[in-house]
């Protein structure tokens, strides 16, 4: 169990330490690949996962809402412990909610469960990024333009990709292929630009980043547990849903928190800490699925 654990685990944190050693020495500017995966090959990701053949998204629909519950479950107990310890709650909450299901969770997936994987992956991704371009964002500045965020690329490919699956609309092998493979691209790219953003995060703030390393995964895990005992989740989508709860915090928070200025030291910190924490919490959630 464990040399599959470490397998799974060990391709993925060596692309994002090949990213943090090549800006450490080189400092890219990485500012036209984000913009190209964020633009292009990360919307050709998720249209690909959501019009595949393989994938019904009704008939992961049970999925999906575990993971919905998921993420507000985990932002429930977040909310308690910041009004506890007088934390911004704008702060501290939306990373314990969102995780890293791009850089971390696609490979993931893929790694430990086999191509199969992918598309509910994909749909697990999509349903957080909407909901992090949507309700997480109104938490870190509630006068945020929802309209310019609902027209992004990312949120336009999710929306067409829904409406084609639940279509039944399938495009010819001729151009799902492209699409495919430049979407596929997408994932190493994220992976290796996530380890150069390390390279930007401060450990200021270090308390709140130690305690969010920890609560957003258990916390994740904990409900995780609780949504595969009340709903008809069985195989591979309770397997899934525990990977899912593991990952640690996106580096999208911190960038939406830099943003719109809401205490991005701190936030930087959950951010960096979760993802060193994620050599603990991302082997015990792999251990639960694959149990």
């Amino acid at each position: 169990m464990l040399l599959r654990i470490l397998a799974i685990i060990t391709p993925v944190l060596l692309i994002v330490l090949v990213g943090y050693l090549y800006a450490r020495r080189h400092k890219p500017d990485l500012a036209a690949m984000n913009t190209l995966t964020i633009e292009l090959l990360a919307p050709l990701l998720v249209f690909s996962g959501l019009t595949s053949r393989d994938f019904d998204l009704l008939a992961n629909r049970w999925l999906l809402l575990g993971g919905a519950l998921v993420v507000f479950g985990s932002g429930g107990l977040a909310w308690l412990v910041a009004r506890w310890r007088r934390w911004d709650v704008r702060t501290f909450v939306p990373p314990m909610m969102f995780g890293n299901t791009a850089n971390m969770g696609l490979p993931l997936a893929v790694l430990a469960f086999g191509p199969a994987a992918l598309p509910p992956a994909v749909a697990l991704f999509v349903m957080t990024n909407m909901l992090h371009f949507t309700v997480g964002t109104r938490m870190v500045n509630p006068g945020a333009s929802l309209g310019a965020m609902l027209r992004s690329p990312m949120i336009l490919a999710s929306l067409a990709g829904i409406a084609c699956n639940l279509a039944g609309m399938h495009l010819p092998e001729w151009l799902s292929l492209p699409i495919k493979l430049l979407g596929e691209a997408a994932i190493p790219l994220m992976l290796f630009a996530l380890g150069a953003r390390m390279l930007d995060i401060s450990l200021a703030g270090w308390r709140v980043g130690i305690v969010g390393a920890a609560l957003g995964p258990l916390a994740g895990l904990a409900v995780a547990w609780l949504a595969a005992q009340l709903l008809p989740l069985q195989g591979m989508a309770v397997s899934q849903l525990y990977v899912y709860a593991a990952l640690p915090p996106a580096v999208m928070n911190f960038m939406i928190a830099e943003r719109y200025q809401q205490e991005p030291d701190k936030v930087a910190s959950i951010v960096l800490l979760g993802n060193v924490a994620s050599l603990l919490f991302v082997p015990l959630g792999l251990a639960l699925a694959l149990a």
